[in-house]
């Protein structure tokens, strides 16, 4: 049976957190394929990417119910003095705990797709 591309199986990739469509190709290794990208299968997850996801969480535990950080807090919370090239990192880490259920990523006050969400964002528990 065909698919149409509206009902394909997705799933986060582990590293960066985009969301991973499936494709043809891998129809017959689905079950292990883990990163959306070959720069991804190089880099893996770091120390520095576990401590964001952790200083994102434990920030956000520290704010009231519903309230939002930005990654750039979580980046000055892991390394204060060379926090800016761990905004993309930061980013990876809300990606990764919104694949995991954990936290939601807005713009404006919305819910967005973090996979395609451009410019500003903000990070909240679910």
């Amino acid at each position: 049976m065909p698919r149409s591309s509206s009902n394909l199986p997705t799933k986060p990739c582990v590293v960066c957190g985009r969301v991973i469509t499936w494709r043809k190709k891998w129809e017959r290794d689905w079950d292990q394929v883990r990163y959306c990208s070959d720069a991804c299968r190089r880099s893996k997850t770091t120390p520095v990417d576990e401590a964001l996801e952790a200083a994102i969480l434990e920030l956000l535990r520290a704010r009231a119910r519903g309230k939002t950080i930005c990654p750039s807090e979580a980046a000055k919370r892991v390394e204060p003095d060379a926090w800016r090239p761990l905004m993309e990192p930061a980013r990876a880490a809300a990606r990764r705990l919104v694949a995991r259920g954990v936290a939601e990523i807005t713009q404006r006050g919305r819910a967005v797709d973090p996979s395609t969400a451009r410019g500003p964002i903000r990070i909240r528990l679910v």
